[in-house]
């Protein structure tokens, strides 16, 4: 990739990277959209999607982990299932348009609801265990099959079920999103696909670090609730109209 070309592309991930690790997110959908744009091939896009996402996913867990957001009963029912169907999802090769469309519908709705709740009290009621264990399951499989790490859908469906407070739910997406981006891309490598050279992804994964670390701090520490489901609502509409379009 000419030099300039890779200068926009960073810029491009740098602010990807910032906008959703603020709200606990990784940026997956954003990746692929972008290096698709820029004209990177399907084989590549994938699996350096998902290696961005692991890198960004784990800034941001551990940022909202140290600001005290992370609830560890919430969030192993949710992700206990989703690792082996995020494996199973990562290893399929499956006509994806209609299921794109489908989940693009579901994103722009939370986004919208997210919007229209922006006042509500930032209460909190845990599902039954038997509820999120299906849910973790579902999003996991989705995870897998879309080439994200899921907490795009987990975090509207935590905060719009009001199952936990909306910093807690960005510390939880953030670490599903983590584990499976890595059940992922070893669904991915596990199927006869390899992943990117280390050369070509460095500039890259330096980009989505310090992205993420600015991103994920502001979130974690500085934003209030408010700022944060703002920001959730405008990545939902990003990733909604990049599956519309992908």
């Amino acid at each position: 990739m000419k030099v300039e070309l890779l200068f926009g592309l960073c810029v491009c991930l740098l602010a990807i990277s910032f906008l959703y690790s603020s709200v606990g997110h990784a940026g997956a959908s954003g990746y692929l959209a972008i290096m698709s744009l820029f004209g990177l091939s399907p084989e590549f896009i994938r699996p350096a999607a998902l290696v961005l996402n692991i890198v960004v996913a784990g800034m941001a867990a551990w940022q909202f982990y140290r600001a005290g957001y992370f609830h560890w009963p919430t969030f192993w029912p949710f992700a206990v299932l989703s690792l082996p169907c995020a494996f199973l999802g990562g290893g399929l090769e499956v006509p994806v348009q209609v299921f794109k469309l489908l989940l693009s519908l579901v994103l722009l709705v939370s986004a919208g609801l997210l919007l229209v709740r922006m006042k509500t009290a930032d209460e909190a009621t845990l599902p039954s265990r038997t509820v999120s264990l299906a849910v973790g399951a579902g999003l996991g499989f989705v995870a897998g099959v879309t080439g994200t790490g899921g907490g795009i859908f987990l975090t509207p469906v935590l905060i719009l079920f009001r199952w936990t407070k909306t910093k807690t739910a960005s510390a939880i997406s953030a670490l599903f999103i983590l584990v499976n981006s890595i059940a992922g891309l070893l669904g991915v490598t596990a199927h006869a696909r390899q992943l990117p050279a280390v050369d070509a992804l460095a500039p890259m994964l330096i980009t989505v670090l310090v992205g993420g670390t600015i991103g994920s701090y502001l979130g974690s520490r500085i934003f209030s609730r408010e700022v944060i489901k703002r920001m959730l609502a405008v990545v939902l509409a990003i990733a909604s109209f990049k599956l519309m379009l992908g």
